[in-house]
């Protein structure tokens, strides 16, 4: 069983996802926080694998709540929930260490999908839509966010990483699939798995989406 927190500011919304949940067999709505502050309290009082988290809420925000959920340690994975027009702020949301996103327009079934695959610790957004994301935003992070982007020779987070790894952290980062690298790179499909294990492990990325980030950030990829 997979339990979510719906945090949105909106009552109807937080009524629709709840419904929409509550009919899956395999997920449970632990409760429901109408901003940011509520969502940070009642994620470290429930502990629920999954966080449905609005950006645009009043008081605490939801990127700032994602922040404080992920600075926790808990297990708990934030979902980020945007509008097609607040892009950037998906970004800054991947930034503050979600688990991924999507569009609140979203099928059902692209939802639930996404609930369950950020509770086993897969990404939500598909490599070559959050590449095409980073591009487009890797311009306009927010100052004073501390990322500063090193070269790869020097950034400490890759140096754990065998030149295999590292080979694979950079076509993470260029968007490529597992099956794209596995094929591409002719490795079997199983191996290549493994090796994003042992990446996200040494580089201490929760899941692909945050790799992808570092890629970024250690100038392993540049925005085209």
């Amino acid at each position: 069983m997979t339990t979510v927190l719906i945090a949105d500011d909106q009552p109807l919304q937080r009524f629709g996802f709840r419904m929409l949940l509550e009919s899956q067999d395999d997920l449970t709505v632990l409760g429901e926080a109408s901003n940011g502050g509520e969502a940070v309290r009642m994620a470290a009082e429930l502990h629920p694998d999954v966080v449905l988290m609005d950006i645009r809420m009043p008081g605490m925000d939801g990127i700032e709540a994602t922040r404080r959920v992920v600075a926790s340690g808990d297990r708990t994975r934030v979902l980020i929930l945007t509008t097609f027009d607040l892009d950037e702020y998906a970004h800054a949301g991947l930034r503050a260490g979600a688990s991924g996103f999507l569009i609140k327009d979203a099928q059902p079934e692209e939802l639930l999908s996404g609930i369950r695959s950020v509770a086993t610790g897969d990404a939500v957004v598909a490599p070559s839509l959050t590449r095409r994301l980073l591009d487009a935003y890797a311009h306009h992070l927010p100052s004073g966010s501390g990322t500063a982007v090193l070269a790869p020779e020097v950034d400490p987070r890759l140096s754990s990483l065998t030149e295999r790894e590292r080979e694979i952290l950079t076509v993470i980062g260029q968007g490529w699939t597992n099956t794209e690298i596995a094929g591409r790179l002719h490795l079997a499909e199983s191996t290549v798995k493994t090796h994003v294990g042992r990446i996200l492990a040494k580089t201490g990325s929760r899941d692909r989406i945050q790799a992808v980030i570092l890629a970024y950030d250690a100038g392993l990829v540049k925005p085209s």
